[in-house]
């Protein structure tokens, strides 16, 4: 697995409603699939740990089809390991709901987890 870039992207801002809005966290994965997932889930705990008592939270994983698809040729399995690590994530943790998955079919890393936030 090689996380490729971990930061915030943006200043922070202020909502209509007074709260803080923070600049989202942003990690890229690549490497093994079940690798990868199993790295996602490290990641987002310790963010989790970093960012603290939210208001609002919400996660999006980018796939990239074309970064998939060599791995699947390759005899990489998907499921159940992509089941079980969706359903960790939404009920494991706490999230008010499940991780947004958009399928990408430009290149790129395996997978983008963007973490967005309100204090």
């Amino acid at each position: 697995m090689k996380q490729m870039r971990n930061g915030r992207r943006g200043p922070r801002r202020t909502s209509a409603r007074g709260d803080r809005v923070e600049a989202p966290l942003v990690w890229t994965f690549d490497g093994p699939f079940a690798l990868c997932l199993q790295d996602m889930e490290d990641t987002f705990r310790r963010a989790i740990v970093q960012v603290g008592d939210v208001s609002r939270i919400l996660v999006q994983i980018d796939l990239s089809l074309p970064a998939l698809k060599p791995r699947v040729d390759a005899g990489e399995a998907i499921q159940p390991a992509w089941g079980q690590f969706v359903d960790r994530l939404s009920h494991g943790y706490g999230l008010p709901v499940a991780p947004r998955v958009r399928h990408l079919s430009a290149r790129g890393p395996l997978a983008t987890m963007v973490i967005a936030y309100r204090s």
